[in-house]
C-alpha cells in the first residue's frame, strides 16, 4: 500500500460570490510506503480556465504568482500526470489522504468540469478529522496547529501545496498504524 500525502491549492477571493468557481492551481503530494518513508513527490502548477486571472487575495495567500499558472498545463495534463506518478494505471494499491475534505471535493469539481473520470479519488481519509478523533479534541485543529503539536517545526511556505504536504506527512507518519482506511 502507497500512501498519497496531497494539498492542493485553488483559486479564491477575499468575498467569494456564486459568479467565482474555485479551480486547483496547484497539487502537492508525498508518496510515503508502508514504512512512513517518503519515496518520492509530485509537484504541479495548474491553469486555470474558469477564471484564468488570480485575485490579489490569492496571490497573497498562497504566494503562487500568475506567471506560474499561466505557464502551467491544464488540469486534464497534470491529472494525467499525477495518475502515473501514484500508480493508478499499473493498478498499484494506494490510499489519498488530505487535510480536510476540500482537497477531494476539488478533485472531483475538477474532474467533471473537465469531463474527466474521478473514480479514482477514492480511497481517500480526511486526515484532519481522524486526527481529531486520535487526539480527542472537541474541535478539529489546522494544520499548522496539529505539525507544532506534534513537535515538528512547520517548514515552508504555508498554503503551498508541496509544503502543506510535506508538513502534513509529518504528523501522517507519527500516527501510521492508527489512520483507519
Amino acid at each position: 500500500m502507497k500512501f498519497i500525502i496531497y494539498d492542493l491549492e485553488a483559486t479564491c477571493w477575499a468575498q467569494k460570490n456564486d459568479s467565482q468557481v474555485q479551480e486547483i492551481i496547484e497539487i502537492g503530494a508525498l508518496l510515503i510506503n508502508r514504512f512512513g518513508e517518503v519515496e518520492s513527490s509530485f509537484n504541479s502548477f495548474i491553469k486555470p480556465i474558469v477564471n484564468p486571472f488570480l485575485s490579489a487575495f490569492c496571490t497573497e495567500l498562497t504566494s503562487i504568482r500568475q506567471v506560474d499558472v499561466e505557464r502551467a498545463p491544464y488540469f486534464s495534463e497534470v491529472i494525467e500526470d499525477f495518475l502515473d506518478w501514484i500508480g493508478y494505471y499499473d493498478d498499484e494499491d494506494y490510499l489519498l489522504a488530505s487535510w480536510g475534505n476540500f482537497d477531494k471535493k476539488m478533485l472531483i469539481q475538477d474532474c467533471e468540469l473537465h469531463d474527466l473520470e474521478y473514480d479514482w479519488v477514492d480511497p481517500h481519509i480526511n486526515l484532519k478529522r481522524q486526527y481529531q478523533e486520535i487526539k480527542r479534541l472537541r474541535r478539529p485543529r489546522g494544520l499548522r496547529k496539529a505539525v507544532k503539536t506534534e513537535g515538528f517545526e512547520f517548514t515552508g511556505t504555508a498554503h503551498r501545496g508541496i509544503d502543506d504536504a510535506e508538513n502534513l506527512a509529518k504528523v501522517f507518519a507519527k500516527y501510521l498504524d492508527e489512520w483507519k482506511y
